[in-house]
């Protein structure tokens, strides 16, 4: 340690104002390298930006787009900048553009004028100087009112709805990107249309406009499906699938990078095809297959065209490899990766990549000496270039290398110096993750209220950021579970020590149910949910909602009742220990199994979940049971908790809900019960016939009004079709089904088809475009959750909100066809007599439960209702 100590003195003191403990986890650079002379598409942003890297004139799409060709000083100096600019150094570039402005200014060149503004603006967004970067391409556009160049029109547009997107204001720069979209249209420019379609297409998913984002993507496919096979639509197709990629449709994007791949290869361009090895890659390591992925980003560097894009592909590699724990592997490529560092000019691509690599070298336990060396490198060239947005990634990893060595001190002040550059940039994500370290540093210094504090804002930033964390291009490896959702946790944490007041419970309250819609919202890669604050007494008077939250050191409970003050209760048992425990009782629920050791350890969570609360539970005379529940809790069926003589489903209605901000409330009335009904009895696609679901759906048809779709009538078209012409409060889907942490594995059966749950949307929601009822109850009678994952019911949870049924019947896992035909008739009878969800569910649970053949919880257990339970 006290090398690193001396190493680090020897940084000058001027250096020490930067951190963020990176999202990223591979380098990033912009698409420089394209062939394309318009929009050149950032990895970063996923946002499309006008190459400045072109030469003054430059043969794109059969026409010449420049600049006026004359040897003037003029010219001159906005190559000059543009050189500049291409090569990261923005502040230089910004400086050589004032002067070609108050050049033309002189000279009343208003054409070269409005286009050296649009450039100028370009830098100063690079630069985070957002309010410089208006005024100039504001002044840009007011010079192109009258002009007869469309496309240096385009251009500024384009940099526009940039400049809006990134500070927020994105119905507008969704206007300006459509109306970019028209001016390269009237130039003939087909990478600038594409480029403006993508755009659009990330600014209406922003705003939860999904349909129409999907609608753009798929209209972008269809235009580059007709193209000749070209360097244009092997480049437009690697934008499309990266795109995909980001709205999260894993496969499709797979796809159409593979065609983009074909085409490349049949061009013989080694510099197209690299890139788009690379993006496939990423694809592919989002979709869990490591080893493809590692071979694509092998093949990537191995025909790069140059050392920028061999190194992007090493240090994907790299990282990877980590991740997959093949450090023999990885120690192997490190030489590589360093020889290719040294080569390096000091720009922020540079910087970017010397970062990186000490993020991955210090989760290796690599020598922090070394480390910390390249990272003085890397800071050392961002101050060069004053450029402080690198600077800050560069310092910020310094920290927490600091923080890594248990340096606190030092930490804390770079953490804090780090911080007052972020907030200056306006760098949100930046700020977030500062006040997430600066949290980690104070706790370990003993000073909660302060950690609390950073915390605190560093949630409520990410709350802000939402939309943005979701979008997140995958290339830069965002990861959900590693950067955002400890932080969460680390605040429930301290807010629940030492004896908490009501404030601190609230608020510990208030982080669990943004936790939910945070892990929901990554599941779906989309900020689709609208999230609506409730209180359990207005919702119902006898309900008492339970949070538990698994802790790194311990279980917390709080505890919720109508008109009461909140309660909080802790187990002291390690994370480990708990979920030890949690599978033990998940396995246990198999006939198979003893069951004197089920009873035990059942009885041991219902200690943990219930028992403290057990006095409070009677004293206000609580009938239902809320568990808005936590990590491999969410696996485990409440009913089936064991107190010693008697199950929890003996004593208590019992519903699930992703938090009481999702749940709408609102009840089923008796009048309203008329059901769509749709099933499979025959096998198909690989999956078993399910017999009884004949008897099932018939017996349901007997008890209430119903319409009926079995085996190939039971289509995603005639599902459609039937809610867009009638009103079905009640939707039951007796079919294979299963539940995932992958969304792309969280899919029901039809006839001919996988509905995934991003599909569920356009199969159940049909009917509110027209504002029309929607549906109440959502019931899905033979799915299960997918085996050894530990967060498959987050698919459950998705499947309930996406469906936008405000209440879902579902099953943890498949039963036989009979007890479930016998609940879901009794069910069913019991909401015609005006009972509740969950009071009808219970009632028909406990009938299974008394006989003798379906007394184990196997049997009755994995029905649970998600969402409203009235």
């Amino acid at each position: 340690m006290a090398r690193i100590r001396s190493l680090l003195k020897c940084i000058p003191k001027s250096v020490w104002l930067g951190l963020l403990t990176l999202f990223l986890v591979t380098v990033v650079f912009p698409a420089t390298a394209q062939s394309d002379c318009r929009g050149g598409f950032s990895r970063q942003s996923l946002i499309a930006k006008d190459n400045l890297s072109t030469k003054p004139a430059l043969l794109c799409n059969g026409k010449v787009i420049a600049l006026n060709q004359q040897s003037n000083a003029n010219s001159s100096l906005l190559e000059q900048g543009r050189m500049l600019f291409v090569n990261g150094r923005f502040a230089e570039a910004v400086t050589v553009w004032q002067q070609a402005v108050k050049e033309l200014q002189r000279e009343n060149d208003r054409t070269q004028l409005a286009l050296t503004l649009n450039y100028l603006a370009n830098a100063y967004q690079e630069l985070g100087q957002w309010q410089q970067a208006k005024d100039a391409i504001d002044q840009s556009l007011t010079l192109l009112k009258f002009s007869s160049q469309p496309n240096i029109l385009a251009q500024a547009l384009n940099t526009q709805g940039n400049i809006l997107f990134a500070t927020g204001q994105t119905e507008a720069a969704l206007s300006s990107w459509q109306q970019a979209e028209k001016a390269y249209f009237q130039t003939g420019d087909e990478t600038g249309v594409i480029g403006s379609k993508i755009n659009q297409a990330q600014a209406l998913q922003a705003l939860g406009l999904y349909r129409r984002a999907k609608l753009n993507l798929e209209e972008l496919n269809t235009k580059l499906q007709g193209l000749p096979d070209n360097a244009l639509k092997a480049m437009g197709l690697r934008s499309l699938g990266v795109a995909l990629q980001v709205v999260g449709d894993l496969t499709r994007s797979q796809e159409v990078l593979n065609q983009s791949l074909t085409i490349s290869q049949k061009l013989n361009s080694n510099s197209e095809t690299s890139a788009t090895l690379l993006s496939l890659a990423n694809t592919l390591r989002a979709l869990q297959k490591s080893q493809e992925a590692l071979m694509n980003y092998q093949k990537a560097a191995e025909i790069a065209t140059n050392y920028q894009a061999k190194l992007e592909a090493q240090l994907n590699e790299l990282s990877l490899l980590v991740e997959t724990k093949k450090l023999e592997s990885a120690q192997k490529l490190i030489p590589e990766i360093e020889l290719q560092i040294k080569k390096l000019p000091p720009i922020r691509e540079s910087i970017y990549a010397q970062v990186n690599f000490a993020n991955t070298l210090i989760k290796m336990g690599h020598n922090p000496q070394a480390i910390a060396q390249l990272l003085a490198t890397a800071i050392e060239n961002s101050r060069q270039l004053q450029d402080l947005r690198a600077e800050s990634f560069a310092l910020g990893k310094l920290g927490n290398l600091y923080q890594q060595t248990q340096q606190w001190q030092e930490a804390q002040n770079l953490t804090k110096q780090a911080l007052t550059i972020a907030q200056q940039l306006n760098a949100s994500d930046i700020v977030a993750r500062l006040q997430s370290q600066l949290g980690e540093i104070l706790t370990q210094r003993g000073d909660v209220n302060g950690a609390i504090s950073a915390y605190t804002e560093a949630v409520n930033i990410l709350k802000f950021l939402r939309t943005d964390l979701v979008a997140i291009n995958p290339d830069i490896q965002f990861s959900f579970q590693e950067s955002v959702e400890p932080i969460y946790r680390q605040l429930v944490s301290l807010l629940l020590k030492s004896n908490p007041d009501q404030n601190k419970l609230k608020q510990a309250r208030e982080v669990i149910e943004s936790l939910q819609i945070a892990e929901l919202d990554n599941f779906f890669r989309e900020a689709c949910l609208d999230a609506k604050p409730q209180q359990i007494d207005r919702l119902d008077p006898q309900a008492a909602v339970i949070y538990p939250i698994i802790l790194p050191d311990r279980l917390e409970v709080i505890l919720s009742l109508p008109g009461k003050p909140l309660r909080q209760y802790t187990t002291n048992l390690s994370q480990t220990e708990i979920e030890k425990t949690l599978s033990q009782l998940l396995e246990s629920l198999n006939p198979f199994f003893s069951s004197e050791e089920r009873l035990r350890v059942s009885q041991q969570v219902y200690d943990w979940l219930i028992r403290p609360a057990e006095a409070e539970l009677a004293a206000n005379q609580v009938k239902t049971l809320v568990f808005v529940q936590d990590g491999l809790l969410r696996n485990l069926p409440m009913s089936a908790l064991y107190d010693g003589k008697s199950y929890l489903l003996e004593k208590y209605n019992i519903a699930v809900a992703p938090g009481l901000s999702l749940v709408a409330p609102r009840s089923l009335t008796q009048k309203k019960i008329k059901v769509l009904t749709g099933g499979l009895t025959e096998s198909r696609q690989g999956f078993a016939a399910l017999p009884g679901v004949a008897i099932e759906v018939n017996k349901i048809a007997k008890e209430v009004p119903s319409k009926v779709f079995l085996n190939q009538e039971f289509t995603e078209k005639n599902l459609q079709s039937e809610i867009a012409k009638t009103a079905f409060p009640v939707v039951h889907l007796a079919t294979h089904g299963q539940f995932s942490s992958n969304p792309e594995e969280t899919f029901i059966l039809t006839w001919n088809e996988k509905v995934k749950v991003k599909e569920f949307e356009n199969l159940l929601r049909f009917r509110e475009q027209g504002n029309a009822t929607p549906i109440e109850l959502l019931v899905l009678s033979a799915c299960q959750t997918a085996a050894g994952d530990k967060r498959a019911a987050l698919g459950l949870a998705g499947v309930a909100v996406r469906s936008g049924a405000r209440s879902t019947l579902a099953t943890l896992w498949s039963v036989k066809d009979e007890s479930t035909a016998e609940l879901m008739t009794e069910f069913y009878q019991l909401l015609l007599q005006g009972v509740s969800k969950s009071e009808a569910l219970r009632t028909a649970q406990l009938k299974l439960f008394k006989q003798h053949q379906y007394s184990h919880p196997f049997y009755w257990a994995p029905f649970i209702i998600v969402g409203n339970w009235l």
